[in-house]
C-alpha cells in the first residue's frame, strides 16, 4: 500500500468517525455513514442488518438497492434467511468475508422479481465492539467479484467504528433512561411534598367550615369544596404512583396489585412463567396496566378485575379484564378512546400486538403480547 493510499484511507476513517460521533439516532447515523462509505470507496450498493440476541435481523440502513431487492417496500430484505445472516448467527463470521454470493439476489432472479443491475455478490463484515455483536455490513457493486486485501481491511476498520458507535448510542440511551427515572422520582417527591399537602389542607379546612357554620347554603358550599379536594387528592396520588411506582422493585404484578388496591379495586391475579422481563417491556406494561385499571375504576361500574400474566423465553402476555358494563366496540373501526389508543401505541412501539374485546353487559378485556 502506497503512502498516498494510506493517507487516503486515514482520511476516510476520520471522516466516518466524525459522522458516527454526531448523532444518537441509530438508523440516521447508520444511513449517513453507509452513504458516505460508498461514496469514498466507489462502491455502489450497501445495506446494514442489525441482529438481536435471538438471531432476528432488521434492515437498519440501505443505499442504492437494485429493484429486485427494493420492490414491495424492501420486503425481500426484511424477511427470510440468507447465508450472511446464518453465518453471523452461527458465529462463523468473525472478519470481513470476500466474497459471498447473495441468496436474496439469487432468489429474486429465480422468481423474476426485478432488475438486479449486475449485483450478484457482496462483501460481508460483522459489526461489533469488544465482546458485543450488533449485526453485519454488506457492500457490493455491479459485476464486482473480488475485494482486495486493503479494501477488506478498510471495511473492517469502518465496521469496528460503527460497532463502537452503536455501543456508545446504547450506553447513552441507557443513561438517558436512568436520568428520566431520577427526574420522575424528583417530580413525584415534589408533588407529594407540595401540591398533595395543599390539597390535604384544603380538604381539612373545608371540613372545618362545614362544622363551624349553621347556614345550609354555606355548608353545601364547603361540602362541595371538600368533595372536590378529595377527588383532586385521589387524582394526585394516582399521578404520583404513575411517576414513581412504589413496589415495582418487587415485580410488575405486585405493583399492579398495589395500584389496584390504591384505586379501591379488588384484583384476582394469575401468573404463569418465571422469566425475567426486560426493563423497557416492564415499563410499558406498567403504564398500560395503570391505564387499564383506572378505566376499570372509572367506567366499568364494578370494583373487581382480573390480571393474567404469562411470561416465556420469547415474550410476555398480559391480560386485564372485568365483568362490568362493557361497551359497543367493533374491531374493524378505530379504538374509541385516547387512553385505549395509548395502550395500543405503547404495545406496538415494542413490536407487540394489542387486542381489545368488549360488549355491553359482558365486560371488557384487553390483551397485549410483547416479544423480546
Amino acid at each position: 500500500m502506497s503512502v498516498e493510499t494510506g493517507y487516503e484511507e486515514i482520511g476516510i476513517l476520520k471522516e466516518i468517525a466524525e459522522l458516527l460521533n454526531e448523532g444518537t439516532d441509530t438508523n440516521a447515523v447508520l444511513s449517513g455513514v453507509l452513504k458516505r462509505l460508498l461514496q469514498v470507496t466507489g462502491l455502489q450498493t450497501g445495506w446494514i442488518f442489525l441482529i438481536d440476541e435471538n438471531g432476528a435481523h432488521q434492515l437498519a440502513a440501505d443505499e442504492a438497492l437494485p429493484p429486485a431487492l427494493a420492490n414491495d417496500e424492501k420486503q425481500r430484505m426484511c424477511q427470510g434467511k440468507c447465508w450472511c445472516v446464518n453465518k453471523y448467527n452461527n458465529r462463523q463470521l468473525n472478519k470481513a468475508t470476500n466474497i459471498m454470493e447473495c441468496k436474496r439476489i439469487e432468489e429474486a432472479i429465480e422468481e423474476k422479481a426485478g432488475e438486479t443491475c449486475g449485483l450478484t455478490h457482496h462483501a460481508t463484515v460483522p459489526l461489533g465492539a469488544g465482546q458485543e455483536r450488533f449485526g453485519i455490513l454488506n457492500v457490493g457493486s455491479p459485476n464486482k467479484m473480488h475485494f482486495q486485501k486493503n479494501e477488506l481491511a478498510l471495511l473492517e476498520a469502518v465496521a469496528y467504528q460503527i460497532g463502537t458507535s452503536l455501543k456508545r448510542i446504547k450506553l447513552t440511551q441507557r443513561e438517558q433512561e436512568t436520568a428520566l427515572i431520577a427526574e420522575r422520582n424528583r417530580l413525584a417527591r415534589d408533588l407529594h411534598d407540595s401540591v398533595n399537602q395543599l390539597l390535604f389542607s384544603l380538604s381539612l379546612t373545608a371540613r372545618a367550615g362545614v362544622e363551624m357554620t349553621q347556614n345550609n347554603e354555606v355548608k353545601q358550599t364547603f361540602s362541595y369544596m371538600q368533595d372536590l379536594a378529595q377527588e383532586a387528592l385521589g387524582e394526585m396520588r394516582a399521578l404520583i404512583w404513575q411517576l414513581r411506582p412504589r413496589g415495582l422493585e418487587n415485580g410488575l404484578v405486585s405493583a399492579l396489585r398495589s395500584y389496584a388496591d390504591m384505586l379501591g379495586l379488588s384484583i384476582e391475579t394469575m401468573v404463569n412463567g418465571a422469566f425475567i422481563i426486560p426493563g423497557k417491556v416492564e415499563e410499558i406494561l406498567w403504564r398500560i396496566g395503570q391505564e387499564a385499571l383506572a378505566n376499570c375504576k372509572k367506567h366499568s361500574q364494578t370494583t373487581e378485575a382480573v390480571l393474567i400474566f404469562h411470561t416465556s423465553k420469547d415474550g410476555v402476555m398480559m391480560t386485564i379484564k372485568d365483568a362490568g358494563c362493557g361497551f359497543h366496540y367493533d374491531e374493524n373501526l378505530d379504538i374509541p378512546s385516547l387512553g385505549l389508543k395509548n395502550m395500543k401505541s405503547r404495545t406496538e412501539s415494542l413490536n407487540g400486538s394489542f387486542r381489545l374485546t368488549s360488549k355491553p353487559g359482558s365486560g371488557t378485556e384487553i390483551q397485549m403480547y410483547i416479544p423480546f
